[in-house]
């Protein structure tokens, strides 16, 4: 997707970056829908399903939610209820957007500087999983990408509201 009319050429590589982390989520969950079908198929019809097919879902579910976070991030699609407020000043919905913004981006740096802890944890203990003995701290480290994009896009979304190109959500 192409960012708006007059973006910045550094803005503009961030929504890049966010289409490839997105299309890589996208690569990495059609290829556990496929090995999903295919260990159904094979428990159902041949008494062999794939060997460690729950752990590699569970391990790529992970990497799929941080790679389509920052896409959902910079084109404003989280989640947001604004039953109490669709009939506030524009300001006062800046101002919010704001604090929402900010508050979004403090709490994901807190998990992008947990799970950075937590596989540097997992790689020190030498930690695997049960069945097919992969490395634990293989999932953390690819979430870690996603999540320092998405930081790095609700910074520069939270500078933009200081901004005099900020707008007022429709």
């Amino acid at each position: 997707m192409t960012p708006p009319p007059g973006t910045r050429p550094a803005e503009r590589m961030l929504w890049q970056l966010c289409d490839v982390t997105a299309a890589i989520g996208g690569g990495v969950l059609i290829l556990i829908a496929c090995m999903t079908t295919v260990s159904v198929i094979g428990r159902a019809f041949f008494a062999h399903p794939i060997f460690g097919d729950i752990e590699l879902v569970q391990l790529g579910a992970a990497v799929v939610v941080t790679m389509f976070m920052p896409y959902t991030q910079i084109h404003r699609a989280n989640i947001m209820v604004d039953f109490f407020t669709q009939n506030a000043r524009p300001a006062t919905r800046r101002w919010m957007d704001f604090a929402g913004c900010a508050l979004y981006t403090l709490v994901l740096a807190l998990i992008l500087w947990r799970v950075a802890v937590g596989g540097i944890a997992m790689h020190a203990a030498g930690e695997r999983t049960m069945l097919m003995d992969l490395p634990l701290w293989l999932p953390y480290l690819l979430m870690l990408p996603g999540l320092a994009l998405c930081c790095l896009i609700g910074a520069v979304q939270c500078a933009g509201h200081f901004g005099a190109r900020t707008e007022p959500r429709a």
